[in-house]
């Protein structure tokens, strides 16, 4: 399908299934979408875990929310399946991008859009899609190089002729999110966030490392810290704040919108390569980032920022647990690195600068 017939599409469906850091890293895409034709309305079909998010994402007019049993950890629904397709089909889309990692196939997706009578679909993929696809994208990735996370989606938007604007990652934080995250804020001292969980355990810096770097960042620093993490991650930020022996205040269980208040209110943020990460970068936190060796294209995108791991022979595994057990690329990063990093932020002009204009 040429490029002019994307033009006339003006009720625009985009589709992103997995997690919060990669719908925020989508985000550059789906703004040069909505901005390609006059008068054009974005809605985002997500996933449950990247709905706070999508809600946040400038572009995006309508949220729909959808557990899609081809991804991880979701059990099949025929029945919320049937359910979602006469929703898409009574919406009266005139057409959906489908956005994937290049590890995950887009058919099934694609599918589903043809079934609600999506008339144009647009997605890479590695195999011939045949009908499912009106604009097949092919898949190139890994075998011709692995682009970032933004890059790519930018590339395919590009194939329908949205491209141009701001790339870098972008939320509308509300103002009560804003306040919110201000009440950490401590005069003459400099707010640090550490939020030190993943999902995946590959993903997860040692959390005696953690408290190690707490400490330090206390003690040489004088830092005003603050644990972050979900309410099942509770426990995780209280040993560490004792292993630390500190005072640290811990944050659990807030909204998206109040965590994205309080980085933005923060100096600095340090954490693994996970959706906090991407959220830092959006509000413009630099951040530090334990980068867990197991793929390379989800790197903070255009943010002041240092990405720290130890290179091993098995980097580039796309596992979500260490397959050989040592966990090497992120054990090996000392906590003086991590503070190291977080320092320079600080004096570089990127963070205690922003401070002083907020």
């Amino acid at each position: 399908m040429m490029r002019h017939e994307w033009e006339a599409a003006r009720r625009v469906l985009v589709v992103r299934l997995d997690g919060m850091g990669d719908l925020l890293m989508t985000g550059p895409a789906i703004r040069a979408l909505k901005g390609a034709a006059p008068g054009r309305a974005v809605t985002a079909l997500v996933s449950p875990a990247a709905a706070a998010a999508a809600r946040l994402l400038p572009g995006v007019d309508d949220v729909i929310v959808y557990r899609a049993p081809w991804m991880k950890g979701v059990e099949a629904d025929p029945v919320a399946d049937r359910a979602l397709i006469a929703q898409l089909r009574a919406r009266q889309f005139d057409a959906a991008v489908i956005f994937t990692v290049f590890s995950q196939s887009a058919l099934p997706a694609a599918l589903l859009c043809h079934l609600a009578e999506i008339p144009r679909r647009a997605a890479h993929c590695r195999e011939n899609p045949y009908a499912l696809l009106t604009t097949w994208v092919k898949e190139k990735e890994p075998e011709q190089g692995i682009r970032h996370e933004v890059e790519r989606q930018l590339g395919l938007v590009a194939e329908l002729g949205a491209s141009g604007g701001d790339n870098k990652l972008a939320i509308s934080l509300p103002a009560p999110a804003r306040a919110w995250g201000g009440q950490y804020r401590t005069e003459g001292r400099p707010l640090i966030i550490i939020h030190p969980g993943a999902s995946a355990p590959s993903r997860r810096y040692p959390e005696e490392s953690y408290a190690t770097v707490l400490r330090l960042l206390e003690h040489e620093l004088d830092a005003a810290c603050v644990l972050t993490g979900t309410d099942s991650e509770r426990d995780l930020l209280l040993r560490i704040r004792k292993a630390a022996r500190s005072g640290a205040t811990v944050v659990c269980g807030a909204s998206l919108a109040e965590l994205a208040g309080l980085q933005q209110s923060s100096d600095v943020v340090v954490t693994n390569n996970t959706g906090p990460a991407h959220l830092a970068a959006a509000v413009g936190t630099p951040v530090v980032v334990l980068y867990a060796l197991t793929n390379p294209q989800h790197a903070p995108w255009a943010a002041a920022s240092r990405v720290l791991s130890a290179d091993v022979p098995c980097r580039n595994c796309f596992k979500s647990v260490c397959p050989t057990g040592h966990h090497r690329c992120l054990r090996d990063v000392s906590p003086r690195q991590v503070v190291d990093a977080a320092t320079e932020l600080l004096l570089d002009g990127s963070g205690l600068a922003r401070r002083a204009l907020c």
